[in-house]
């Protein structure tokens, strides 16, 4: 039987615009299958946590325009378990909204704080490292965040510097973190990985509701005193004043940065955030060529290093590609240098721009 104190808050308001042409407005990363599992980001995430957590212990944060979505690919769910934002003010925002609607349950319950869209490899791993954390957040007023081991010197990732072992009753390794470091350069990476002190942050975040709720009011007091008032019963005008107000601040900067009494846990499962085409890339079970598809029917000649999505029920050939993305949005396929992905906001807008002189009606 799960534990019915154990809560989790999935944070689902992201657009992730770098997966165009999957990715748009209206169908952000998170409700996408990016990874070729036949279900969401979002589907995976909710049922990971479905083992941990009772089902009705499990809330999704998302956007109001959302809200049709996260209800499709999750049905039967209450109307308090999706909090709908009126507006994006960032995570601290976003979890303290969360953590309100969860105190009116159960005020001194477990909580664990995790991203919608990010992937998870070792399925039985990460339930192990889960309920580890939560016996440790149980048994002390830590805060304990997940950290995978890095497998290369990623700019794109945050890194968390640790010192040795805690000692704990726990299969899991916990360590007390030193400081946290967002996207270091290329040699600071390097030097990082060499020192085997730092752990990639993984954005998964455990605590009892009284440490969240105090860490709040010690480090970020004016959201604190505004979110904390909110309920499941809150009318529509009041969210939309007190996220007026809100800070944009995100929680790693406002409270997990600078919180003294944070651990680290050593995860034992693989991880990616998925942020961006090459992050997708190197995820994915790859050929012998260093080809990897992550949907779609597909023959691949005298083509290396490539990743290509397509809708799962179509079929293509592609010969003579090295170092290629191939992806077909709804409307729309891109064929893309990896190298070149940082120039697909360009390619975005010059579709949009030709979109829109196509569908202009000729003057008269």
């Amino acid at each position: 039987m799960k534990n019915p104190n154990n809560f989790c808050i999935i944070m689902a308001g992201g657009f992730g615009s770098r997966f165009w042409p999957l990715c748009s407005v209206n169908k952000p990363k998170q409700f996408l299958d990016l990874m070729g599992s036949g279900q969401s980001m979002l589907q995976d995430t909710f049922r990971r946590f479905e083992e941990i957590c009772p089902r009705e212990n499990i809330f999704i944060v998302t956007t109001k325009a959302h809200e049709a979505q996260v209800r499709r690919q999750i049905p039967d769910l209450s109307d308090a378990q999706v909090l709908c934002e009126p507006f994006r003010r960032n995570t601290a925002p976003c979890v303290a909204y969360a953590a309100a609607v969860v105190a009116e349950i159960n005020p001194n319950a477990n909580i664990i704080v995790t991203p919608s869209d990010h992937a998870i490899f070792g399925h039985s791993d990460f339930v192990r490292n889960m309920q580890d954390a939560i016996d440790v957040v149980d048994a002390h007023d830590w805060i304990v965040t997940l950290g995978a081991r890095p497998v290369n010197p990623n700019i794109k990732y945050g890194y968390i510097q640790f010192k040795e072992a805690v000692r704990q009753d726990t299969s899991s390794r916990i360590h007390k973190v030193i400081t946290f470091v967002e996207k270091p350069p290329f040699d600071m990476a390097c030097q990082f990985i060499a020192s085997g002190e730092f752990l990639w942050n993984a954005g998964i975040f455990v605590w009892r509701l009284p440490v969240l709720m105090d860490a709040y009011r010690r480090y970020l007091p004016q959201i604190a005193e505004s979110f904390f008032s909110l309920s499941s019963d809150t009318s529509a005008k009041q969210l939309k004043d007190v996220y007026t107000q809100a800070q944009s601040i995100s929680i790693d900067y406002g409270i997990i940065e600078k919180a003294d009494n944070v651990y680290v846990m050593e995860a034992d499962f693989g991880w990616s955030d998925v942020e961006t085409w090459d992050s997708l890339y190197m995820a994915q079970n790859k050929d012998t060529n260093g080809n990897a598809v992550a949907s779609g029917n597909v023959i691949t000649y005298d083509s290396h290093d490539c990743l290509v999505h397509l809708h799962p029920e179509k079929y293509a050939v592609i010969q003579g590609l090295d170092g290629y993305i191939v992806a077909a949005g709804a409307d729309t396929l891109l064929i893309c240098r990896r190298d070149h992905e940082e120039q697909l906001m360009k390619f975005n807008s010059d579709v949009e721009l030709m979109k829109s002189k196509k569908e202009k009606p000729a003057s008269k």
